[in-house]
């Protein structure tokens, strides 16, 4: 197993993207930490999920906007699982509108959560990777983040965040032994893709080289790959997964 005795952390794992990447990485072993928002019964039905392929895990309602929480969980996780290995910032939402009409509250949320939430994990999570001399961060962006999407300015902006956040951070800490990578997931079957237009998802599918949506393990896959030791010399990288969409 590639993860055997190595712990994860993840944030928003009870569904889609996060779910996929808790049960990719606990199938090689891997000991979850993941946070959740909103549904008890999910988290739970997750953890039994996780826990039937022989690992721990343990859910933490924890909202990651809020840094103290975010802390308190990192620390809970690492008394709980005995360590830290990876983190995964997985955890986002999106509140599309074009910005002539976007109120403060809608900029503030997606922001907030996307990119600060980013930073709030990272940052209770870094010190332990330091010390160790090992461990890597994975954070989930966007192709939004990489092209930019129109009704999107708020999405697009915290995205293209994470991926400067990403550069930078993989520079600081690569002497220390800590990788920094980021994946960029395109149109991605999943319940956030469904708060989106029913006409505006059938144009974009139209713009698709490979013609069809992504899949939640596809993106699990590739992070999997990262947390790996396959990817030991890759560091400050997006691994863009779209179907080619940002082709130009």
């Amino acid at each position: 197993m590639l993860f055997k005795d190595k712990t994860a952390i993840i944030s928003g794992a009870t569904r889609g993207i996060g779910r996929a990447i808790a049960l990719e990485l606990a199938r090689e072993g891997a000991n979850i930490s993941f946070s959740f928002v909103k549904s008890q019964k999910e988290a739970e039905a997750l953890v039994n999920e996780i826990e039937a392929l022989g690992v721990k895990a343990k859910a933490f309602q924890v909202d990651i906007k809020d840094f103290l929480a975010v802390k308190n969980w990192v620390q809970e996780t690492k008394e709980t699982f005995g360590g830290l290995d990876i983190v995964v910032n997985n955890a986002g939402i999106i509140k599309d509108k074009a910005l002539a009409l976007m109120e403060l509250d809608e900029w503030l949320d997606v922001v907030n959560t996307n990119l600060n939430g980013n930073f709030n994990l990272t940052r209770s999570s870094i010190v332990t990777l330091l010390k160790q001399k090992s461990g890597c961060i994975i954070n989930i962006t966007s192709i939004s983040g990489v092209i930019g999407l129109p009704r999107q300015t708020n999405y697009s902006a915290s995205k293209a965040g994470i991926i400067g956040f990403t550069k930078a951070l993989a520079k600081e800490v690569a002497a220390y032994g800590v990788r920094v990578n980021a994946v960029a997931p395109g149109f991605v079957e999943t319940d956030m893709l469904g708060e989106l237009k029913e006409e505006y998802k059938n144009k974009m599918l139209g713009t698709i080289p490979l013609g069809r949506l992504g899949k939640a393990e596809e993106v699990a896959k590739a992070v999997k790959f990262l947390a790996s030791e396959a990817s030991g010399y890759i560091t400050g990288q997006t691994i863009v997964i779209d179907g080619g969409l940002s082709l130009r």
